[in-house]
């Protein structure tokens, strides 16, 4: 046997260095452990074998490959492993107690030696590799020794499997997040080279990531207008990612592809490696539009609502003042006026706050409807003669077809609609002229226009008539009264009723608003 002992060795060294070539050239876990266990049965001069790998979940072992094994047996292995129980050293416990269970399978399927050892890394473990031969000899501690080197080597091969199974998922995660993320996010080396340019911030800046990636930060980043403080470039020329590990943040227009600006707030996050060098910014790029627009709305409803309560309570004040002085003595004629106007304020006053709290209501989501029957042609009438009275300067024309469909509508809501309606067209028309409330019947709805013969409105104003807070910026809105919540609030009734509200305008030839509402 001696002269065969130099071939043994050159054989398990030949076996080993095709396993590690495997091990390093592929993350094939099946083909790296198929590898090893034909080199140990190979080198035991074993008939079979099959490595059986546990569960990190439920600890239940699996058999993963096998070597000249049958299905039958295979099946029966299943059983064995099924309730092996997890206590003392597994090396020992479980690898006898394996064995123990496989003499009478084993010899069913002239299989009587078994050797098997524990796929162990440090303390957890991750299988088992067994070898099985026809003959009943007892496995020297050499060959356990042979078969260590290569449940060594198998261990090592689960266990990077994993590891790349983790990065994997690990890596999937972060796509998803980056992908999913409603903030636009791009990741860039230390040079600003961009590496990573997600959905949300190619829709932001209409640049694609093939467009943004391998590009460089500063030729993708420009603004338009940017807040006081310093940008990415001038932060890093004073310290920023050398000295300082705290976010920089960034605020201002972005300049996007097509030229158009859009308000941004950029934070950067500086990532260093082990030796504090700086590897990885990451920008997120949020759309503070709306936020913007909500300090707007902020100022403008404190300045709007200042003018709008002033000049009643002014009045009321002014009026109420006069009446006590004690200095004078009025005529009755000269009382009534006074009270009359302080009346008139107070009903302004009431009007505005009625317009706040309903505002309140809707984005509290607590607007509700009280449904009656409704007949809109008696309504339009009711009001043309009652803005009759108030001014003279107009004539009101009320046109609605005979027998015009009853509704189901919340009657005072609809009033509080067609009053605004009206009283905007008496407001945007100073110079008079006829004001028309008209009413059209279709198979599924109705629909009721109010017009006006006044300045009309910028074609680029319509779409924002309708937002809470906003008046039109023209000669007329400026010298009329009101807090921009009519129309917001006029809108929300008619979509609660499930109907549409729109205006149109010729600028010079007056204004048109009108909603429609379904029959049923």
């Amino acid at each position: 046997m001696l002269p065969l002992l130099p071939d043994f060795r050159v054989r398990q060294r030949d076996h080993l260095l095709e396993i590690i070539r495997a091990l390093t050239q592929q993350l094939d876990l099946e083909a790296v452990l198929a590898r090893i266990l034909e080199a140990a049965t190979d080198m035991l001069g074993g008939q079979a074998g099959l490595i059986a790998l546990r569960d990190e979940t439920s600890g239940a072992f699996r058999v993963e490959i096998q070597h000249r094994v049958t299905k039958e047996f295979v099946s029966h292995f299943d059983s064995i492993l099924r309730d092996i129980p997890d206590q003392g050293d597994p090396s020992i416990f479980m690898i006898n107690e394996i064995e123990r269970r496989l003499v009478t399978i084993g010899q069913t399927f002239d299989l009587a030696g078994t050797v098997g050892l524990p796929l162990q890394l440090g303390d957890e473990l991750l299988g088992v590799l067994l070898v099985f031969r026809a003959f009943t000899t007892p496995f020297t501690s050499n060959e356990r020794q042979i078969l260590q080197t290569f449940t060594d080597q198998a261990a090592i091969a689960v266990n990077n499997a994993r590891l790349y199974q983790q990065t994997l998922n690990e890596r999937r995660r972060v796509d998803a997040i980056l992908e999913g993320s409603a903030d636009g996010i791009a990741i860039m080396d230390a040079a600003h080279t961009i590496q990573r340019w997600n959905r949300a911030l190619a829709k932001l800046t209409n640049l694609t990531a093939l467009e943004a990636i391998d590009n460089n930060h500063d030729n993708l980043i420009k603004w338009s207008k940017r807040e006081p403080g310093s940008d990415l470039i001038e932060a890093e020329a004073n310290g920023w990612g050398i000295s300082s590990t705290s976010p920089l943040y960034v605020e201002g227009d972005l300049l996007k592809k097509d030229g158009r600006a859009v308000a941004v707030g950029i934070t950067y996050a500086p990532i260093f490696d082990r030796d504090n060098r700086l590897v990885n910014i990451v920008a997120s790029v949020r759309d503070i539009t709306k936020f913007r627009e909500a300090e707007q709305l902020k100022s403008t409803f404190i300045s709007i609502i200042s003018h709008e309560l002033k000049t009643p309570v002014s009045l009321i004040k002014g009026y109420a003042g006069t009446l006590r002085r004690d200095d004078a003595k009025w005529d009755s004629k000269t009382v009534q006026e006074s009270l009359t106007v302080i009346e008139e304020e107070a009903d302004r006053l009431t009007g505005l706050i009625e317009n706040l709290l309903d505002a309140s209501r809707l984005q509290a989501g607590a607007l509700k409807l009280n449904v009656s029957e409704v007949a809109l042609n008696t309504m339009a009438e009711q009001l043309a003669k009652k803005f009759q009275t108030q001014s003279s300067a107009h004539t009101f024309v009320v046109e609605f077809p005979p027998a015009f469909p009853i509704l189901h509508a919340d009657e005072e809501r609809v009033r509080q609609v067609m009053t605004n309606l009206i009283s905007n067209a008496i407001k945007y028309s100073p110079d008079g002229g006829s004001i028309t409330i008209k009413g059209r019947a279709d198979t599924d709805k109705v629909t009721i226009t109010v017009s006006d013969q006044g300045p009309g409105l910028p074609a680029d104003e319509l779409p924002r008539v309708f937002d809470r807070f906003y008046r039109a910026d023209t000669a007329a809105t400026k010298r009329a009264q009101g807090a921009g919540l009519g129309l917001y609030l006029a809108k929300a009734v008619i979509e609660a009723h499930n109907g549409e509200i729109w205006a149109e305008s010729q600028q010079g030839e007056g204004a048109e608003f009108s909603f429609s509402l379904p029959k049923e």
